[in-house]
């Protein structure tokens, strides 16, 4: 076959089991996929994985659970043959292990369909969906449930701090899940969302992102259209005014939407000024322990509201949250109060410990504008302390130029930054290719210190060597960063 001919069309998909008793999870390690694991575990299935880079917190999860993971893909995975194999969008034609499934006939699903079929169709769903703020969203979605007596179910991309693990089989009606908008499997490149058929439907910004899998931001928003227009009459949406593309999204629907806006953000990125219900953040503050705002209904009601977590970002969360909350029955007073003791989703703003008055704080970010967030929610959380950010360029997006510029305004309000090396980047070619020397140089010139470094160990040693008491290190990536975070807990000697 020649190179560049297109694999063959996989043959057609057996049926599904009605109640499979061993699944196989391929690329398990992956958040989601190690969720999925855990609810199948809940719910007394035999369950083993495979996956071929496997690191904390995954893989500490999947071994606290008792799931063999099989380091590496190949037909030795299936033995013995599982009742059905839950196939990860990591994987593609060509895999030894897919083509081994495929060979051998045996049942396979994408994770969201294993989890409409067999945990959330029977539920109701509180569906989160955005480019940002998703995973904090829906975690505190579930927080909020929980704290309100409704026993949620949930499954959320990240580790929330006030729950044992990222999923949950409760007993209550709602089934809360994080929605991605990233394509679904090999054999079926759709948005994940497009499979939970939404009771109430959360939308948070919509921006270009996955540039691997969109071609701009108009791609993008064809996909948020198309899960609005799928989603039933009814069903209440709640939606973030602050950004341009998801009122565009909405206006194309033909939608309802109730709205939420956090002070002047919208006017601040050209969003025009939300109509109709709109429920409203006032006069942010940041006493160093929490983030206080006024939280104002749309019939004019107000609470005092406060959060742990920092910045403007967290309090459109938790404003969204709280309309929605409210949207399906829970009281305004009861959702507030929830938010006080909402701690967050670890890698989310999360601080690792202190040591010499060094603080060192572990954050998913990676877009340009979840980046600007965290800067200036870190800013108000330590006023007058030199921020130092250590920056991946990670995801299938900060791996390419598209945001090269964008980048130089996100990290404009830090005092130095460190860049890594593009991770994977013999993948892509030098004029699509993310600079991290252009980042580090353009923000030279503006007054911001920096350094692009390949190595790992090197950016450790460098942060044990120049850190300043006073100073704010915060690592920004969306994977494992070489085990940064764990390099500077032992270089530093950190203390919770």
């Amino acid at each position: 076959m020649a190179a560049d001919a297109p694999a063959p069309l996989p043959p057609p998909r057996p049926p599904l089991p009605a109640a499979p008793r061993h699944v196989h999870l391929t690329a398990i390690a992956g958040v989601g996929m190690a969720s999925l694991a855990g609810l199948f575990r809940a719910a007394g299935v035999t369950v083993t994985g495979s996956d071929q880079a496997i690191y904390p917190p995954m893989s500490t999860v999947l071994a606290g659970l008792g799931i063999p993971v099989r380091e590496g893909y190949g037909p030795e995975s299936l033995v013995p043959a599982p009742d059905l194999v839950v196939i990860g969008n990591a994987m593609s034609r060509g895999n030894p292990e897919v083509e081994a499934v495929l060979a051998a006939g045996l049942p396979y699903c994408s994770l969201p369909e294993a989890l409409m079929r067999f945990f959330m169709g029977a539920r109701r769903r509180a569906v989160v969906v955005g480019t940002h703020g998703k995973t904090t969203s829906s975690a505190l979605l579930a927080w909020v449930l929980h704290a309100a007596g409704g026993d949620p179910s949930f499954m959320v991309g990240g580790a929330s701090r006030n729950f044992a693990d990222n999923y949950r089989l409760g007993a209550g009606a709602w089934f809360v899940v994080e929605g991605d908008e990233y394509d679904t499997a090999f054999f079926d490149k759709g948005p994940k969302f497009l499979h939970y058929d939404p009771d109430a439907l959360l939308v948070n910004a919509v921006e270009f992102d996955h540039a691997d899998i969109y071609r701009d931001l108009e791609h993008v928003k064809t996909a948020f259209r198309t899960l609005l227009a799928r989603t039933r009459p009814g069903v209440p949406v709640v939606a973030s005014a602050d950004f341009p593309a998801v009122h565009a999204v909405v206006a194309a629907s033909g939608r309802r939407a109730t709205w939420f806006t956090v002070e002047d953000a919208g006017a601040a990125r050209g969003a025009p000024a939300p109509a109709g219900d709109v429920w409203r953040a006032h006069d942010l503050r940041d006493t160093g322990a929490a983030t206080t705002f006024t939280l104002v209904a749309p019939d004019g009601r107000r609470w005092e509201a406060a959060l742990a977590v920092p910045g403007a970002m967290n309090v459109a969360n938790a404003l969204g949250v709280t309309a929605l909350a409210h949207a399906i029955g829970v009281p305004v007073a009861a959702a507030v109060g929830a938010l006080a003791s909402f701690r967050g989703v670890r890698r989310r703003q999360e601080v690792l410990g202190s040591a010499g008055g060094v603080t060192v704080v572990d954050d998913f970010a990676h877009h340009p504008t979840a980046v600007a967030g965290t800067v200036a929610a870190l800013r108000a959380r330590f006023p007058g302390r030199p921020l130092w950010a250590l920056f991946e360029p990670r995801s299938n997006t900060s791996r390419r130029r598209v945001f090269q510029q964008a980048f130089v305004d996100a990290f404009a309000g830090v005092a130095r930054l460190t860049v890594a090396g593009v991770h994977r980047q013999d993948q892509l070619g030098q004029d699509e290719r993310f600079s991290p020397e252009e980042l580090v140089r353009v923000l030279g010139e503006r007054g911001v210190a920096g350094e692009a470094l390949d190595d790992v160990d090197t950016i450790a040693e460098l942060v044990r060597r120049e850190a300043r008491p006073g100073d704010v290190v915060v690592l920004m990536s969306n994977g494992g960063f070489g085990g940064l975070a764990a390099k500077l807990t032992a270089a530093l000697a950190l203390t919770p």
